[in-house]
């Protein structure tokens, strides 16, 4: 078994980490080992000067500071698994991650949104089901990873809400009429179609009968959003940033859009406040005679 695969078990075994998380950790220690090879050094003879080395040479390379953020992080949890391990000790490691800047998130405008809403065709299975996804997805500001986790009982349209299961918390969300309308015809007309296996809990199916993916739902954006004919690098996220700064334009107290996001720190909430400010002041200067 190789040192990658042994690494991968023992980051299942750390219940901190989340599926996303781990993949993260494999990709980036993947390409430092590939670093390693490429310059001949082995694991086990590795130390502080290796990792600046490395960090230097994805500098060179024009890897961006989030890039090489990510795998300092990703490489202080490797180290720590070989130390455990008894593989090699290079101690703490000593390297901070370069400042990052804070860029405001891209989101959809409620033109584009109702643009991108309004393309799955509802007189198919495929565009019944692909409607409703989106449809929650928007009204609910919810991850991707959260999305394709949905089970049936954990929606309930007559009170209009969803719950969203999470390994340190449970959030409850409410769902608009129209994500509500979008999912019980999703349910009566679509699904039944779709679910080759009656014991099937997955809220939403793919064309195997099997739980959606996220590749699948990412392949799904992009479609409609080119149908849409909207020019916008536009993946399954920028629908959560629209759903949080369409809110917050809308008058929604910060607080609450955490709390539905499932933000852990409010300053994280706080960008799309950002946004709606940037917006307010482009109003301004479009319309005020003296701007």
């Amino acid at each position: 078994m190789s040192i990658i695969e042994v690494f991968h078990q023992h980051l299942h075994q750390k219940q901190r980490f989340s599926q996303n998380t781990i993949m993260s950790y494999i990709r980036d220690v993947k390409k430092y080992i590939e670093f390693l090879e490429r310059i001949g050094i082995k694991i086990e003879n590795t130390s502080q000067a290796t990792v600046i080395t490395y960090i230097i040479d994805m500098q060179k390379n024009g890897k961006s500071n989030s890039t090489i953020a990510r795998a300092i992080v990703s490489l202080k949890v490797f180290y720590e698994f070989l130390k455990e391990q008894s593989i090699v000790d290079i101690g703490k490691i000593e390297v901070d991650p370069p400042k990052l800047e804070r860029t405001l998130p891209q989101i959809l405008t409620k033109d584009e949104v109702e643009k991108l809403l309004s393309c799955p065709k509802e007189d198919d299975i495929k565009g019944i089901r692909d409607k409703a996804m989106l449809e929650v997805l928007y009204a609910t500001g919810i991850r991707v990873s959260e999305l394709i986790s949905l089970n049936l009982s954990d929606i309930n349209l007559d009170h209009g809400y969803i719950i969203c299961r999470n390994k340190k918390r449970d959030r409850v969300i409410p769902v608009g009429s129209y994500a509500i309308e979008a999912v019980e015809k999703y349910l009566k007309y679509s699904r039944p179609y779709l679910a080759r296996n009656k014991e099937e809990e997955a809220l939403f199916l793919n064309f195997n009968g099997s739980r959606m993916t996220r590749q699948g739902f990412w392949k799904i954006v992009k479609f409609y959003a080119t149908a849409a004919g909207i020019n916008k690098e536009i993946t399954p996220h920028v629908l959560r940033h629209s759903f949080a700064t369409h809110l917050i334009e809308n008058g929604a107290d910060v607080r609450a859009v955490q709390q539905m996001l499932g933000h852990a720190d409010i300053s994280t909430t706080q960008r799309y406040l950002q946004i709606a400010n940037v917006k307010l002041k482009e109003v301004y200067q479009r319309a005020h005679p003296r701007a």
